[in-house]
């Protein structure tokens, strides 16, 4: 049925893999406040931690999983790691997920924190 559809069209199991694997990443709220503080501008272990509101090495272990899974990149200047999110792709996602995070909460569609990025 769906594939009489002249534009139906699915993503391989890569794409599909590898996007579960992103979302899987951000279901955990102090990942999507480090990623949002990335957002903002490069940040060390330090900053982010308090942010965050988190422990140095906890947030310093959410670094690494963002990292390989390509949603962070970092910077090393001496002894520090600086961090940035990886791309305008991560803006996107986490843009959209806050503002649909706002429409289901709000029952409205005003945008708030998400539209301003």
């Amino acid at each position: 049925m769906h594939t009489s559809l002249p534009d139906f069209d699915m993503p391989n199991e890569e794409q599909v893999h590898l996007a579960a694997e992103s979302f899987r990443l951000l279901s955990d709220p102090t990942r999507i406040k480090i990623l949002w503080a990335l957002l903002q501008g490069e940040s060390s272990v330090a900053c982010l931690a308090e942010l965050a509101d988190a422990a140095p090495t906890a947030v310093s272990q959410h670094l690494a999983k963002l990292r390989l899974a390509g949603l962070v990149k970092g910077r090393r200047e001496g002894t520090f790691v600086y961090y940035t999110a990886a791309d305008e792709h991560v803006r996107r996602l986490l843009t959209q997920g806050l503002y649909h995070a706002d429409h289901i909460d709000r029952g409205d569609q005003t945008p708030t924190l998400a539209s301003g990025l």
